[in-house]
């Protein structure tokens, strides 16, 4: 089944790490958890905090326990097609998170959440005689659903992302029945 995945994070810097995660599976069941720094996990962004306005203080008091939510991630998402809108950054928080947990930093891998896009619209389009430019298409629509004021959590943008998927299913099948 396909999975968005979404993380918030302590800064972009080299050593920072995950502080919220949640997933929303294309049914529409969804999960999120703040997540509550190990000892060791030291870095932190003011000007990331207020990008996403959850306080280290905040973590400390309601993030669940990286041990918690990396067992709980890989029960629930092994198996699954896991996207991100950007693999690079939410899989290096996904590998911290696993490795903070004591797995293996692969257990779970992310393909970039375009991908499922172009690959939805192409299997609607297959035998569509006309020429379309598929990737544009996705783009088109990623384009006009960015929200007036991004959200900047993490359950919200993954159900941004569901909901593109949904969004570029509806322009292909237009395009088919034309």
């Amino acid at each position: 089944m396909i999975v968005f995945l979404d993380f918030e994070a302590s800064s972009l810097s080299k050593h920072s790490y995950p502080i919220e995660i949640a997933w929303v599976f294309e049914d529409g069941r969804s999960r999120s958890f703040l997540i509550r720094p190990k000892p060791g996990w030291t870095d932190w962004s003011e000007d990331a905090e207020k990008i996403h306005g959850i306080s280290r203080a905040r973590l400390e008091q309601e993030g669940s326990n990286v041990e918690l939510v990396a067992k709980e991630i890989v029960s629930e998402l092994s198996g699954s097609e896991l996207y991100a809108t950007s693999p690079s950054w939410d899989g290096k928080w996904l590998s911290a998170l696993l490795r903070g947990g004591g797995m293996p930093r692969h257990t779970l891998r992310l393909r970039k959440s375009d991908d499922v896009f172009v690959e939805a619209a192409l299997a609607i389009l297959e035998g569509w005689m006309g020429e379309i430019d598929v990737v544009g298409l996705v783009a088109d629509v990623i384009a006009q659903s960015e929200p007036d004021t991004p959200a900047h959590r993490a359950l919200p943008d993954a159900l941004l992302e569901l909901d593109r998927l949904r969004l570029v299913r509806e322009a292909a099948k237009k395009i088919a029945a034309s």
